[in-house]
């Protein structure tokens, strides 16, 4: 029993110290790329509720509860959320594309930069990078709401400043009258 209890608590400190970690961690990386408070809070939440969910599962070996047990527990939710997600499949990925655009996306709010699409060419300045969506400011002052995970998969060119992506603007719009005379 006492090797329960002793188990138990270096378990809980364990997971106490790692969360602290994890969110110190996020913190220094966060500061480091110029990332916003809320941005910060947010991944750290969600990876504070994933080791909160590896503490639950140890807790329950350190505890005694069978693997039997745990695996038709497990087996259930992971069903159930797992169902909810098909559902929602975008979501999941979004969130994982925000997690991945923390530590490596080379952009930050305030930069301008253009988004390659077939459809069409978003061009402005990041105003946020939230936990599903990039906001982009277009030149016109119009807001562009460009999911996390789309961002990832598509090219983005990067701008200096404002002059330069409006130079670029300019040249975009005089090739578009000459073609368009051109069909004429």
């Amino acid at each position: 029993m006492w090797t329960h209890i002793g188990l138990v608590a270096l378990l809980i400190a364990v997971y106490v110290i790692a969360m602290r970690l994890v969110s110190t961690a996020i913190r220094a990386v966060g500061l480091r790329q110029g990332i916003n408070e809320l941005r910060m809070s947010v991944v750290a939440k969600i990876l504070n509720l994933g080791l909160t969910a590896v503490f639950i599962l140890l807790l329950c070996v350190v505890l005694g509860v069978g693997y039997g047990q745990l695996a038709v527990f497990f087996s259930s939710v992971f069903a159930v959320v797992g169902v909810a997600l098909f559902a929602q499949w975008s979501i999941l990925s979004n969130i994982t594309a925000s997690l991945i655009i923390f530590f490596s996306f080379p952009y930050r709010v305030g930069d301008w930069i253009k988004v390659v699409d077939k459809d069409e060419e978003i061009l402005g300045q990041i105003h946020e990078i939230s936990t599903f969506h990039v906001i982009i400011t277009r030149l016109s002052g119009d807001r562009v709401t460009y999911p996390n995970s789309l961002i990832l998969q598509k090219a983005v060119i990067c701008y200096h400043d404002e002059a330069e992506a409006r130079r670029y603007s300019a040249l975009l719009t005089a090739d578009d009258n000459a073609e368009q005379k051109g069909k004429d």
